[in-house]
């Protein structure tokens, strides 16, 4: 891990109710085009350098996969259906009861990436926030050719997951 990382400042994010569940909107840009990102957010090479996870396949068609959850020596298989994957614009794939759909659109030479997390109890909004907003900003550097290793699990504690966690917590209404 770099000494030098910084997960940056709080991104655009909300949660809004979505039937029986709630959904987390996370918006990030990046200066890069969509078909880079597309790449990290699929390929299962890339994802194990970013992402909370590792996957068993390419998440760039649809179909049943295994998303294992990683948290220092523990594993947590998952299973995971890939519902839609439409390069480079939308990605979308349960995990475990969870839905993620992630949205890549063009803007200004690099990409507005949109999260949208779907997921059962609203108190663990700003958790998730706090963990994806790592996992995007080991992603920007990532695609900058500039990797500082993978920040997930326990080990994001070390690394401002609770300060973010605490942050969009206040950030967030109700």
């Amino acid at each position: 891990m770099k000494a030098d990382f910084d997960p940056g400042p709080l991104a655009d994010a909300t949660v809004v109710a979505d039937g029986g569940s709630w959904t987390l909107i996370f918006v990030r840009a990046l200066p890069h085009p969509p078909e880079k990102v597309w790449a990290a957010l699929t390929d299962p090479e890339r994802l194990d350098q970013w992402a909370p996870f590792a996957a068993a396949g390419d998440l760039s068609r649809p179909g049943e996969t295994t998303l294992t959850m990683v948290d220092g020596p523990d594993r947590t298989d998952l299973p995971a259906t890939v519902l839609r994957a439409d390069a480079p614009t939308l990605l979308e794939y349960t995990w475990g009861d969870d839905l993620l759909r992630w949205e890549l659109t063009p803007a200004d030479g690099g990409t507005t990436l949109t999260l949208r997390h779907t997921f059962a109890k609203r108190d663990e909004a700003p958790m998730f926030l706090a963990g994806w907003h790592l996992c995007v900003a080991v992603l920007a550097r990532l695609l900058a050719g500039d990797p500082v290793g993978v920040i997930r699990g326990r080990d994001a504690t070390a690394h401002g997951w609770e300060e973010l966690r605490a942050a969009y917590a206040q950030k967030l209404p109700g």
